[in-house]
């Protein structure tokens, strides 16, 4: 059981900013850019950052990704190798961070970060699909149709592998996965917008809840703020999802770009 002082200030900081990144999540995805930033933010330990950010993220995707499976929004031959891979991967991504230094992570974090947040607000093509749109009937499995010129087998093989890789890197550090997911099933693979998200959305479940249990077991997570932090990414999911914001990229953009300017701020003057 993790014993950090909480303070209110902590939690005003952490719950909006966690809200506002389950918002921005359900609109053009990259929240993860906000909520991680959240927690160090409020002046949690990197370790306990990531952890907790686990938690709240871990509780999000399992909404959405229920919500993706009830709809069929998936292909369903390709669910379980890849979460199986991340699952795997996720775990060891974790453990590598737990052996990490604190002041380590932080220097990967002023690398990491802005490269991310470069391929989230800058990456073209991609439409927000909120989960719950799409009904039933559109869901189209694998069998029904192709994707692009490689073979089944071939696009297994690439699916599972970058499902371990990406899940390593979930598990590890975290922001940017669904966006490095999705492009991989829709730009590599040649998934319609509403399977690549569901599959993304399965495998990103996956290497949340294995990166989880692995920060469980290490003691890492502030229980009492995560559970609060969750309520508000579930909520934030929940709002975004429920509106109909067209070019909502453009709006997302300069939030990410603040809450990274101010992470920069902060971490640069040891405050």
């Amino acid at each position: 059981m993790n014993t950090l002082p909480l303070t209110p200030l902590t939690f005003l900081i952490v719950c909006p900013l966690v809200f506002l990144a389950g918002f921005v999540d359900s609109i053009a995805g990259g929240g993860g850019i906000i909520s991680l930033p959240a927690y160090l933010f409020a002046g949690l330990p990197v370790h306990n950052a990531l952890a907790t950010n686990k938690l709240s993220s871990f509780c999000g995707s399992t909404i959405a990704t229920g919500r993706y499976l009830k709809n069929k929004c998936y292909e369903k031959i390709f669910v379980l190798p890849t979460v199986a891979a991340a699952l795997a991967g996720s775990a060891a991504g974790a453990r590598l961070a737990l052996i990490a230094g604190d002041e380590l992570l932080r220097k990967v974090l002023l690398v990491v970060l802005p490269v991310v947040a470069v391929v989230v607000v800058f990456r073209r093509g991609r439409k927000a699909v909120p989960a719950g749109s799409v009904p039933a009937e559109q869901g189209i499995s694998g069998q029904e149709k192709s994707h692009g010129r490689l073979s089944r087998k071939v696009q297994l093989c690439i699916a599972v592998a970058a499902s371990f890789v990406i899940g390593m890197y979930d598990g590890f550090y975290g922001p940017g996965t669904g966006t490095f997911l999705m492009l991989v099933f829709a730009g590599i693979l040649s998934f319609d917008e509403r399977s690549a998200a569901g599959n993304t959305k399965c495998v990103n479940w996956s290497s949340n809840a294995a990166a989880l249990a692995t920060f469980i077991t290490s003691g890492k997570v502030v229980w009492m703020l995560g559970a609060a932090a969750a309520v508000c990414s579930i909520a934030g999911n929940y709002c975004g999802s429920g509106l109909v914001i067209r070019d909502g990229e453009k709006y997302v953009r300069p939030v990410i770009i603040a809450v990274l300017v101010l992470l920069f701020v902060k971490v640069l003057s040891g405050k």
